[in-house]
C-alpha cells in the first residue's frame, strides 16, 4: 500500500503549489496593473497607488517558490516515461521564467526606490514582465500540455486549452492588456485538475479520505 500511497503524494502537492502559484501571480498581476497602464510607452506609477507595487513585490518571491515547488512536482509525476527533449524545453523554460520574473520584481523594487523613477527604468520592468517573462510562460504552457498530452495525464480538452494559451501568451505578448493573466488561470486550472484526479485516485484505491 505504501507504493501507491507515495505516488498519490506527488499529484496533490503539485495541485496544492499551483493553485497557490496561481493565486499569488494573479494578485501580484492585478496589483501592478492598477498601478501601471497597459501600455509600456506610458508606463508610469501612480503615485496614490505605490502601497499596490509595494505588495506586489512582496507576493512575487513566494508565487515564484511554489512555481518551482509546482514544476518539481509535476516533473515527478511523469516519472521516467517523460521525453527528455520535451522535459528539457520543460525545464528550461520554467527556470528562465522565474529568473524573468524576479529580476522584473527588483528592477520594479529599484524604480520604486528612486525619489524621481527614470523611464528608462520603469520599460525595463515593464518589458521583463509583460514581454520576457510571458514569453517564457507560453514556452512552458506549451510543454507542459504537450507532455500531458503524449503520457495521457491531462485530457485532450485540457491539453488543447494549454495549446491555445501558450500559443496566444506567445503571439499576443504584451499587446493587449491583462493577457499575462492566462498564464495564473491555466496554471490554476491544471491544479485544480490534479487535485480532482488524485481525489478519485485515493477513493478507488481505499487507502483513505483524500
Amino acid at each position: 500500500m505504501e507504493p501507491t500511497t507515495d505516488r498519490l503524494k506527488t499529484p496533490r502537492a503539485a495541485g496544492m503549489a499551483g493553485v497557490a502559484f496561481a493565486l499569488l501571480l494573479g494578485a501580484a498581476i492585478v496589483l501592478m496593473r492598477i498601478s501601471i497602464p497597459g501600455d509600456a510607452a506610458d508606463a508610469t506609477i501612480d503615485q496614490d497607488r505605490r502601497w499596490a507595487v509595494q505588495l506586489a513585490l512582496q507576493i512575487v518571491p513566494f508565487a515564484g517558490i511554489f512555481f518551482l515547488w509546482f514544476m518539481g512536482a509535476l516533473r515527478a509525476h511523469t516519472g521516467a516515461a517523460e521525453d527528455r527533449f520535451i522535459a528539457t524545453v520543460f525545464l528550461g523554460s520554467g527556470f528562465v521564467f522565474v529568473a524573468t520574473l524576479f529580476a522584473a520584481a527588483a528592477a520594479a523594487g529599484t524604480v520604486l526606490n528612486e525619489e524621481t523613477p527614470s523611464d528608462f527604468g520603469r520599460h525595463y520592468a515593464y518589458t521583463l514582465l509583460a514581454t520576457y517573462a510571458m514569453r517564457m510562460a507560453a514556452v512552458f504552457v506549451l510543454a507542459t500540455s504537450m507532455i500531458g498530452r503524449t503520457l495521457g495525464v491531462f485530457p485532450r480538452p485540457l491539453a488543447v486549452l494549454g495549446t491555445l494559451v501558450g500559443l496566444v501568451l506567445l503571439v499576443v505578448g504584451s499587446g493587449v492588456p491583462w493577457s499575462e493573466m492566462l498564464f495564473p488561470a491555466w496554471a490554476l486550472v491544471i491544479s485544480l485538475h490534479i487535485l480532482r484526479v488524485r481525489r478519485t485516485a485515493v477513493q478507488a484505491d481505499g487507502s483513505g479520505p483524500p
